[in-house]
């Protein structure tokens, strides 16, 4: 048979639709600094009533939405609550401090999910020796706890008590649109309780580039002086956000069939002795294995799996990720389960 390359090592790598790539080919374009170009405005407006919030602003990555929300809600010397493995805290290189001057503090959760139970404690009102709550930040799905979800009621929960304090909350949701399919729940309904949202257009939803922060206009109302000082002032930017419109229009059902083949990954994988993986804590496109029975290097293994062309990345020393996407099918699934399955036995003689 022909050598197929998998690609599992996350959901940024899948490539444009051949609707994307036409729509980007035929988009009208105008300068965005100037805010007249009429893409990005149908796509800023599309996201909005998808959401059913006031105002949106794209922004070419995710982290530079956290960022952007993190500026907007806090002051400097402030903190941001959010959980022990947050992306904002460990894949935004320090952002929250950088920019924002704020510091971040953690909540440990055995999901990543945080609870008004988990978080109360940590909130600070400030004075003489304290710094003040400045932000309560929820990532909807969790990444590093395995694409887990949150539940209507705890967002509401933790909402409506801060907001009781005078707290914002923002939620990064990358992959709230898995959120969405996974639970039921319309994505409206999951981020109505919270300020502001970040979407991601180019993870699930198979867009090349951008996300999207999303709120009310009280909340947006600095969103795009904040962009243009982080180096995002884009000008004929609709050639991108043609593919955001796409993205939103057509690509969220099908996340489902993703949820389903990171199911099967999990089912399968679990059958394997020198490996474990938990099927029952797989709620969307992501599935965790933990490796330290093979007491192999991570990196051994990874590389094993390149050899057989099968990407997939490591999460630390005792863990690998895979994550599924649209341009990973069923088969390419499978094959990644074979070469698991072979490298495993190889380690294990």
């Amino acid at each position: 048979r022909g050598k197929m390359r998998v690609d599992l090592r996350s959901d940024t790598v899948t490539k444009p639709t051949a609707a994307m790539r036409a729509a980007m080919a035929a988009a009208e374009v105008g300068d965005d600094v100037y805010e007249e170009d009429p893409t990005v405005k149908q796509l800023e407006a599309l996201a909005a009533s998808k959401l059913q919030k006031e105002a949106a602003v794209f922004v070419p990555t995710g982290t530079m939405g956290n960022t952007i929300a993190v500026k907007l809600h806090t002051q400097p010397g402030q903190e941001v609550i959010a959980d022990a493995r947050a992306h904002i805290l460990d894949y935004e290189l320090g952002m929250t401090a950088v920019f924002s001057g704020c510091q971040i503090r953690t909540v440990e959760t055995p999901k990543g999910i945080l609870t008004w139970d988990a978080i109360r404690g940590k909130v600070k009102k400030g004075g003489n020796l304290f710094s003040a709550t400045g932000l309560i930040a929820l990532e909807n799905t969790h990444n590093m706890a395995g694409g887990t979800t949150y539940t209507l009621e705890n967002i509401r929960e933790i909402s409506e008590h801060a907001h009781a304090q005078h707290i914002p909350v923002h939620m990064d949701g990358a992959r709230v649109f898995n959120a969405a399919v996974a639970t039921g729940i319309p994505v409206a309904e999951i981020v109505a309780p919270v300020d502001t949202v970040m979407v991601c257009l180019s993870k699930g939803l198979g867009a090349p580039v951008g996300s999207l922060l999303v709120g009310s206009n009280a909340a947006l109302a600095n969103a795009r002086i904040v962009r243009k000082r982080l180096g995002g002032g884009m000008r004929q930017v609709g050639v991108l956000a043609a593919a955001g419109i796409v993205a939103l229009d057509s690509m969220v059902d099908r996340l489902a069939e993703d949820h389903a083949n990171a199911k099967y990954i999990a089912q399968e994988l679990g059958q394997v002795a020198g490996i474990s993986v938990d099927a029952s804590a797989v709620e969307t496109n992501i599935v965790f294995i933990d490796i330290r029975e093979l007491r192999t290097p991570v990196a051994t293994i990874v590389a094993m799996l390149r050899e057989r062309d099968v990407l997939i990345n490591n999460v630390g020393p005792d863990h690998l990720r895979i994550v599924t996407h649209l341009d990973a099918p069923r088969a390419h699934c499978e094959r990644a389960i074979e070469a698991i399955r072979e490298v495993v036995e190889a380690l294990r003689k």
